[in-house]
């Protein structure tokens, strides 16, 4: 275990600067902002671990319980970006459900490589992405009532990445979030995702997934009229847009022809249209 303790982080390179969509950005209150980038540092390490190539998924996994028990055991300090997380959970009196859950999504990672059905996808994003937006909820103080809409927001963004990222997950990782039933249905086929350009059964198939986004998407929007912090208000509705743009996007071009990203002016005419939706918002 020491072992591991001492070559634990497998940097990807990748910040909160490469994502694609806000991380703790200046519209969040300046107090919150240490303990939400304490929060998605310990899970950009979780995520390298789970995506290095060079590991094997028992590994990984040793990796990923060693982070887990720093976090949980104020006596232990073999994982600094746990501690600091332990730190950031004591000081905000947030319990450290969300960070362990998203661990278990990276042991999902860790050791499979496929999922059957939309279900089971959900199921992945419970733990992949709903304790971020749940994270931003506990530290503001926000009502239960806005779980729901943050738990749909959070999983539409994650299925729209791994759309945007189909083709790669699959060539550099042999990972694949698109469910098998769903590509059966269009008469597609995994190795469709290493050509240069989407088959029309593989179009489909996209199109399909971007309706079931859709749907999250009806209940997302109901985020920002559920949110008592202006500044939260302001960075979920700005998300929203830029997952709304995001979907169009991925209507209209192709993600295996090249990687589906936001714009600066996305991320602008986003930040413009959430503020302002905000702006007469009001919780319900």
């Amino acid at each position: 275990m020491s072992e591991i303790a001492d070559n634990i982080a497998t940097p990807s390179g990748k910040s909160a600067a490469t994502e694609n969509f806000p991380v703790g950005s200046f519209l969040i209150r300046a107090d919150l902002r240490p303990h939400i980038h304490a929060f998605y540092r310990f899970a950009r390490m979780g995520d390298d671990i789970a995506d290095n190539g060079a590991l094997l998924p028992a590994d990984k996994v040793a990796r990923l319980d060693l982070m887990e028990a720093v976090l949980r055991d104020p006596a232990r300090a073999e994982v600094e970006e746990a501690v600091r997380l332990r730190r950031s959970l004591a000081a905000t009196k947030v319990a450290p459900t969300n960070s362990c859950e998203l661990l278990i999504a990276f042991r999902m990672d860790a050791t499979k490589q496929r999922y059957a059905d939309w279900d089971e996808l959900m199921t992945y994003c419970r733990y992949s992405a709903a304790p971020v937006g749940r994270q931003l909820l506990d530290l503001h103080g926000e009502p239960e009532a806005a779980r729901g809409p943050s738990d749909a927001l959070c999983a539409a963004l994650q299925v729209i990445n791994h759309l945007q990222d189909c083709g790669v997950d699959y060539l550099e990782m042999d990972r694949i979030y698109v469910p098998q039933d769903h590509l059966a249905r269009f008469g597609s086929e995994i190795a469709h995702l290493t050509a240069k350009a989407s088959t029309p059964g593989l179009r489909q198939c996209l199109d399909a997934l971007l309706d079931k986004t859709d749907e999250l998407m009806v209940e997302a929007r109901l985020l920002p009229g559920r949110l008592k912090d202006f500044r939260l208000r302001a960075e979920s509705a700005t998300i929203v847009r830029l997952a709304d743009k995001m979907i169009a996007q991925l209507r209209r071009k192709d993600p295996l022809a090249g990687r589906v990203k936001p714009t600066k002016w996305f991320f602008l005419t986003a930040m413009i249209e959430g503020f302002l939706w905000a702006m007469v918002a009001r919780p319900k």
